[in-house]
């Protein structure tokens, strides 16, 4: 069973989130209790752009583009940002976000797989993913693809969730993971793919802290940092693209 609610084949994946779609920031907020918002603006101060000259941002799975317009909103509009995600139904809400912040002219959105992104090598200052490496079918092709696509000197980010290590707010995370996120997701949303059965199993199931910086560095990133955030529940991990000459 669980195998099954697994399954990252991307018709699936694709499926999933275009079925929640509607719900999706909304239970984004409810279900965290709003802390997505501040995660995100950390990842935002923590990892802040250059100038527009030193390239675009590209947010990577960027789902309703909330990321994508956090860092509009930082930048105040200077820097040209790209979200991708291969899901449509997401990016139509994107989209309309972006049009509803005036930001529709600077934050542009398309759809793409993260595993063969449709832009030349070395094009973004910064490579941008939050909460959406681990529906990667691989996630090891996307975070190469990210390399790919980040100049040298350049960065990647990942905000991801992680699994608090202290014993008592480590049982309350797997006890509201387990069973309140699923019960109240699913209620709300009626996903046929159980998409909020499946997010607690995908979250519990994926490396965290050393074991994904690991992947980070195994995949040509250098000076690879990881912050844990609100007790570890969720985590950013960044790494560097080598220089040329370092990698030679």
């Amino acid at each position: 069973m669980t195998s099954e609610l697994l399954d990252k084949q991307e018709v699936r994946i694709r499926r999933m989130f275009g079925q929640i779609a509607p719900w999706y920031d909304f239970l984004n907020h409810l279900l965290s209790l709003n802390i997505d918002k501040r995660w995100r603006e950390t990842t935002a101060r923590r990892v802040p752009a250059g100038p527009a000259e030193t390239g675009p941002i590209l947010d990577l799975c960027t789902g309703t583009g909330d990321l994508a317009l956090t860092y509009d909103r930082c930048t105040g509009g200077t820097v040209p940002i790209y979200g991708a995600d291969f899901c449509r139904e997401m990016l139509v809400r994107a989209t309309k976000k972006a049009n509803d912040a005036g930001a529709d002219g600077r934050v542009r959105f398309l759809e793409a797989d993260a595993q063969a992104l449709p832009f030349p090598a070395d094009t973004f200052q910064l490579v941008t993913v939050a909460f959406g490496l681990r529906n990667i079918t691989d996630p090891n092709r996307g975070l190469a693809e990210m390399v790919r696509v980040v100049r040298p000197g350049g960065r990647v980010a990942v905000l991801e969730f992680s699994r608090p290590r202290h014993w008592l707010i480590g049982r309350l995370y797997r006890w509201y993971f387990r069973f309140v996120l699923p019960l109240i997701g699913q209620l709300l949303s009626r996903s046929k793919e159980s998409a909020y059965r499946y997010l607690p199993e995908s979250v519990l199931k994926f490396p965290d802290y050393e074991a994904l910086a690991d992947k980070l560095r195994s995949n040509g990133l250098r000076e690879v940092t990881f912050e844990p955030l609100t007790f570890g529940i969720a985590t950013l991990y960044v790494g560097v693209k080598p220089l040329r000459a370092e990698t030679a």
